[in-house]
């Protein structure tokens, strides 16, 4: 149970954390400075954590595509969540507008490219999300 568990609960809490310090950037400060200051502190703590747990000798024994890839989501989704709340959005509707939008998305893709089975419950919950997101925007 606590294997399934405790990501889910680092993501909540980190999630929070994110949300809290995207949110309090200055409206002054350069949104891509910031993200670079951003980065060299996750790099750094990853880097800690690669010594920690890792055999390896260098972590670029583990370079791929996804990977790249992966860096040019993340700065999207940093910089998104810059705007986002640059642009006024309220910390309790952003979020949870994004959210709900990308579990949707997901939602077909797992369906799609994935072969994951969608059940009409599933269904019927994205038609209520549909519906909540409706309802929070008028």
């Amino acid at each position: 149970m606590w294997r399934m568990t405790w990501p889910l609960l680092l993501i909540i809490i980190s999630n929070v954390l994110y949300n809290l310090c995207t949110k309090s950037i200055p409206q002054n400060a350069d949104s891509f400075g910031t993200l670079i200051l951003t980065y060299i502190a996750g790099a750094l703590i990853a880097y800690i954590f690669f010594l920690m747990h890792s055999h390896e000798v260098s972590p670029f024994t583990s370079f791929n595509m996804p990977s790249l890839v992966l860096g040019l989501a993340i700065v999207g989704l940093e910089a998104g969540y810059v705007y986002l709340y640059r642009a006024g959005w309220k910390i309790s509707m952003g979020s949870l507008c994004a959210n709900i939008s990308l579990a949707i998305v997901l939602l077909f893709i797992g369906a799609l490219v994935y072969h994951e089975n969608i059940s009409l419950r599933q269904i019927i919950g994205a038609v209520v999300c549909m519906i909540g997101l409706y309802l929070m925007s008028a």
